[in-house]
């Protein structure tokens, strides 16, 4: 079965191109016609700036349950660390399934098309294991199911509170014992259709470096990628030369984690070899500054990296917000306030950011382009609102980036099916109940403990 959509303006890469024909056919874009000044008969009409699918690179979706609730008060992200312990006691995996479900369809409504959940919380309180040893991860796989989304899973390694620390009791449920016993489990976890089962080291201060060589060996026999939380905070950089005299970033090189299948999530308090090991490497790095700055991390040095050789991507890891359209922004504009000058990144280069090269990291080949062969995953954004109103289309790539935001959606559709249409989930038709109800399932038992 053929599917025809007609695009008011495509952004094909590097330029925008007004009255394109997209061709879908199993899934996948079958062909790409520009030049079509009138809908073909049958076509669907996007009207707007039709973009490839954004890629959120990194995500924790227990967290959202946090959000404006953390904002009261000041502290540090050790601080806030504590309130989100205090969300993930509660979790089981039919509440997490309901979260996972309202949250996955906020990004559906913002433009994503995949999400790399970053997952580490995967037995019953107190750490004995499920009857399903997979509970948790499964639900969140059904809930992306649910929401229209692909997923990779990145199953998180998570052994230690500290260098040379057991769990403490809020992560006896994150830690598997061994990284012998984490591979055990996870290997039952299968790829399929909207799914990409990959891996992460949630950190060096998580995963003792005797412990790093199983996981390696494990990402290189299923050729999966493989993500770690590195360097988002100066004290852990700290504890990690104490245990081992380096780094965090030249630890995990010595033990073989860094490469081209591996991602780097934050990546930001970095020494200049740590930046040319990461970059020379090939690894990714994953900037989530909405995050970043909520918690009070810092700024990465993002542009440093990418001129070293790691390629970026972009997520939305607290979900403080839910706008790969502002993560872009603010990649750029954190860059300017900390060099005091501008124009790092064209808009174009922070849309494949967002697209491609999110995919890229994910384990989606053949995604975040508007392309023959690629997936029909892709989003359009409104011209018309008040953000985006008046600029001519040829800049649409520049209004995306620059004044664009998640509001600004209209359409998402992933294989060539309608996700989200005119603003509308078309699976989950009233997300924010979804979210209230399934956020409110979780501060209930915290008030009555």
């Amino acid at each position: 079965m053929t599917q025809t959509y007609w695009l008011e303006h495509a952004w094909l890469g590097d330029h925008v191109e007004p009255d394109v024909t997209v061709e879908v056919r199993d899934g996948r874009i079958a062909a790409v016609r520009e030049g079509t000044p009138a809908p073909p008969p049958g076509a669907e009409v996007l009207r707007g700036l039709t973009l490839p699918g954004l890629a959120n690179t990194h995500s924790h979706a227990f967290h959202r349950a946090l959000r404006a609730t953390v904002q009261v008060g000041s502290g540090t992200f050790w601080t806030w660390r504590e309130v989100m312990y205090r969300i993930a006691d509660h979790l089981t995996p039919d509440t997490y399934h309901a979260l996972a479900r309202a949250v996955y369809a906020e990004m559906a409504l913002a433009g994503i098309t995949a999400v790399g959940e970053f997952h580490y919380v995967h037995h019953a309180p107190g750490g004995t294991p499920y009857a399903d040893p997979n509970a948790m991860g499964e639900a969140l796989i059904a809930a992306a199911h649910d929401a229209g989304l692909r997923i990779t899973l990145l199953d998180t390694v998570y052994l230690s509170s500290g260098f040379g620390l057991p769990p403490n009791s809020h992560q006896l449920r994150f830690s598997d014992g061994t990284a012998d016993a984490w591979a055990e489990r996870c290997s039952v976890l299968k790829d399929r259709d909207h799914v990409r089962i990959g891996a992460a080291v949630h950190s060096v201060r998580a995963v003792p470096a005797d412990q790093l060589a199983t996981v390696v060996r494990w990402v290189e026999e299923r050729g999966t990628p493989l993500h770690v939380h590195l360097s988002e905070q100066t004290a852990e950089n700290d504890a990690c030369r104490e245990a081992h005299g380096r780094t965090p970033t030249q630890l995990l090189a010595d033990h073989g984690v860094l490469g081209p299948r591996t991602t780097g999530v934050h990546n930001t308090h970095l020494t200049d070899e740590d930046i040319r090991l990461i970059g020379g490497s090939g690894t990714g790095t994953c900037m989530c500054p909405t995050t970043e700055r909520d918690l009070a991390d810092g700024i990465g040095p993002a542009a440093a990296l990418q001129k070293a050789g790691s390629p970026l991507s972009l997520g939305s890891d607290s979900h403080a917000v839910i706008d790969l359209l502002e993560e872009a922004r603010a990649m750029e504009l954190d860059e300017r306030l900390r060099s005091r000058t501008r124009g790092h990144w064209t808009a174009a280069a922070l849309l494949r950011a967002a697209s491609a090269d999110g995919h890229a990291a994910l384990g989606w080949d053949g995604a975040g382009t508007l392309e023959a062969g690629s997936l029909a995953d892709f989003t359009t954004i409104a011209l018309d609102s008040v953000r985006t109103a008046g600029p001519l289309p040829r800049f649409g790539a520049e209004t995306a980036v620059f004044a664009a935001t998640a509001a600004d959606v209209r359409h998402t559709v992933v294989g060539g099916r309608h996700v989200v249409r005119d603003g509308v989930h078309t699976l989950v038709p009233d997300v924010p109940t979804a979210l209230a109800d399934a956020v409110e399932a979780l501060r209930t038992p915290a008030r009555t403990s």
